[in-house]
This record gives C-alpha cells, structure tokens and sequence, in this order.
C-alpha cells in the first residue's frame, strides 16, 4: 500500500462518509416525508410533456410504471427519484476513488474497492429499509446505486489517469 496520501485525499474520504449520512438520513424518513409530488404539482400544474410521456411504460421492481398506473405527478416523482440513486452513489463512488487512489498501488483495485464499497452501502441501505414499515427494500436499486458507483468511479479513474508526457507538453505549450 502507497502512504503519499494528501489533505485532498482525506477530504474525498470525509465527504464520502458525508454522502453515507445523507442517504443514512434520508433512508431513516418515510416516503411521505420525502414526496415532493406537492411541490410538482405547483411547478407542472399544465402538465408539460404528457403527450411526450403516455407512451412510455415499462416494469421496475415488478410494478408498471406509467402515467396510467401512478399519475403524472407520480411518474415525473419516479424520475426524480430514482435520478437522486444514482447521483447519490456517482458521488459516493467518486468520493471513494478519489480518497483511496494514493493510498493504494493498484488503481484498477481501487476502482474494485470503492464500487464495493458503495456496493455493500447500498446493500445495507436496502436492508435497513426493509425493517421501515413506511419504506420498501429493492433489489433494483441496489442495482441502480451499483451503476451510479461505478460510472463515479470510472469517470474520477479516467480523469485522475496521469497524462503521457506528450500530452502534457501540447498542454502546456497551450497556456503560452
């Protein structure tokens, strides 16, 4: 294991662990607690894009998922939603990748652990929900999160990959 790890690092690690107490918290309250379908019904009272909509239904987690079946309030709160799984396990995997990558030799290893990582939270998030007689556990957005951490990760590996020392030269040749 390397040691050069930096300030920069141990703060990519604190606000994972600040992204965990946010999904922790918002695991913790009902769904009723969490409904923004007030707010959407203010903000889209005319409906924008129904027409465009309708015809879009698929199944997720077993339950159709249409205008027909939960309103068109309810399918826009369904987007938004699941949106918020991915962008909070994107950020978590992120967050993991950048914090561990100088504390390891190994970068594809660390792609591995932070995607297991956040795997394994949301793994126990699901699970935690399950005890919430107000919430549902799903399988399907262990999957979800799983693919929000892995697309956080691979964008902070592919963005944190030193540069060749040609490529590096063109860039600074640029800033002249």
């Amino acid at each position: 294991m390397k040691s050069k790890a930096s300030t920069a690092d141990n703060l990519f690690l604190l606000m994972a662990f600040v992204v965990m107490g946010i999904l922790y918290y918002s695991s913790s309250m009902s769904y009723q607690d969490q409904s923004i379908q007030s707010n959407l019904q203010r903000w889209l009272a005319n409906e924008p894009l129904r027409g465009l909509l309708e015809g879009v239904r698929f199944t997720y987690a077993g339950s159709e998922v249409s205008i027909e079946a939960s309103s068109y309030i309810g399918f826009i709160e369904f987007f938004i939603r699941k949106a918020a799984h991915f962008i909070s396990y994107f950020f978590l995997g992120l967050f993991w990748f950048l914090g561990l990558r100088n504390r390891m030799d190994n970068v594809y290893l660390t792609l591995l652990i932070s995607v297991m990582l956040s795997a394994g939270y949301a793994s126990f998030d699901e699970l935690r929900q399950s005890f919430n007689p107000d919430r549902s556990a799903l399988m399907e957005d262990v999957v979800l999160d799983t693919a929000g951490a892995i697309a956080g990760s691979v964008i902070a590996l592919v963005s944190a990959r030193p540069r060749s020392k040609g490529s590096r030269r063109r860039a600074v040749q640029r800033r002249r």
